[in-house]
């Protein structure tokens, strides 16, 4: 079976853009994961296709309507869909590794893309949309913001990156950023890649990756050290030069 997704947008155009390509696009051509942009204008019945109104209570801008995004969301949702209805928007609750990887252990999802003032809040509510928003910023629309879950969620797919293990040791995966990375040459205008990377020892490697990423979350993002495993790394050792000078 493959991980289905569903996107209700004014602009079916935009894709699949991004996600036709790379490891996402791949996927997407041997069948692992599937993509189906609908336009919401498709559901209306008047001769102007109209879907959004003035807000109540005055003020700047239109909202979509209940009556069209609810006949959005039946028309790409039959009886027995049991999908999550995902609404991206500003106000939402912020996107983590944790959700992304709840999606992708799904069956898929099915993702409204807000325009204008956003989406008549009864809609919302009767249709038990999650609301999410992927940062402290407003976009044009919910388009860009559905791309970037669902990359974070097809490539979590089985199949989908080459390497299983790639995906347990990004950032965010344990709670932690991920550690920095070195390649080659060994020796790079004066900066020499850490000697325990060049040990071989597997053991000593593993306790520098780890060290250097309780370190850098604990330095860039201490929010994330909330979680009871944050808390327990941000008790060790001090951010060190990564690469040092020969």
């Amino acid at each position: 079976m493959s991980w289905n997704a569903t996107v209700l947008t004014l602009f079916p155009g935009m894709f699949p853009g991004p996600l036709g390509t790379s490891l996402a696009g791949r996927g997407l051509e041997r069948g692992l994961w599937s993509l189906e942009a609908r336009d919401i204008r498709d559901v209306t019945t008047d001769r102007h296709r109209t879907v959004d109104d003035t807000p109540f209570g005055g003020g700047a801008g239109m909202v979509l309507r209940p009556d069209v995004v609810d006949a959005a969301c039946a028309a790409a949702m039959p009886e027995g869909d049991t999908r999550p209805l995902v609404f991206l928007t500003p106000r939402g609750m912020p996107l983590r590794q944790k959700l992304v990887r709840e999606l992708a252990a799904g069956s898929g999802v099915v993702l409204l893309c807000g325009r204008y003032e956003g989406v008549d809040q009864r809609v919302i509510e009767a249709r038990g949309m999650i609301e999410v928003s992927i940062g402290d910023y407003v976009l044009s629309g919910g388009e860009v913001a559905a791309m970037v879950l669902l990359d974070a969620c097809v490539r979590l797919i089985p199949g989908v990156m080459g390497a299983a293990e790639s995906a347990e040791e990004e950032s965010f995966s344990s709670d932690l950023l991920e550690y920095p990375q070195y390649t080659r040459p060994a020796e790079w205008r004066g900066r020499r890649v850490p000697e325990v990377l060049l040990s071989g020892h597997h053991a000593e490697v593993a306790r520098w990756r780890k060290a250097q990423a309780e370190a850098v979350t604990r330095e860039r993002r201490p929010d994330l050290l909330n979680t009871e495993q944050g808390r327990d790394a941000s008790a060790r050792a001090p951010l060190h030069a990564a690469a040092t000078p020969a």
